[in-house]
């Protein structure tokens, strides 16, 4: 069984960031992940769903298991907060990544998750200038 999948379910070309290299240290070589890029209506979709918010979200993580999740993120949305946040599109898929992992590590918003966040970032020189 593969630990790591990337889906492109988008016409756009998929960022270039080292998932596979991110995904391995934060979650473990042994945790299976499935990484999907998905359209806003799609997105939309999944976020009424599951969070009761009828808008589109850049980044959606559900764990299914301790060793297992999956990780859907939405390209128009997050390419925008890129511009909104100054980064480039690189670095703020990075980030979202790494917010994703986190979730799926079963870590909730608040400061704890942001010092953690802020961790990861520092080791993979990403700007944290996202809040």
């Amino acid at each position: 069984m593969d630990t790591f999948a990337i889906t492109n379910g988008t016409r756009g070309t998929l960022p270039r960031v080292p998932f596979l290299v991110m995904k391995e240290k934060i979650l473990g070589k042994r945790y299976s992940l499935s990484l999907v890029f998905i359209g806003t209506s799609r997105m939309r979709r999944l976020n009424a769903t599951y969070r009761k918010k009828d808008m589109p979200t850049d980044i959606l993580s559900f764990p299914l298991s301790k060793t297992e999740g999956e990780m859907f993120i939405n390209r128009n949305v997050a390419d925008t907060k890129a511009k909104d946040f100054g980064l480039s599109t690189m670095h703020y898929f990075s980030y979202i990544f790494i917010h994703g992992c986190l979730h799926l590590k079963g870590m909730e918003h608040g400061r704890t998750m942001e010092k953690e966040e802020d961790s990861w970032c520092r080791v993979f020189t990403i700007p944290t200038s996202t809040r």
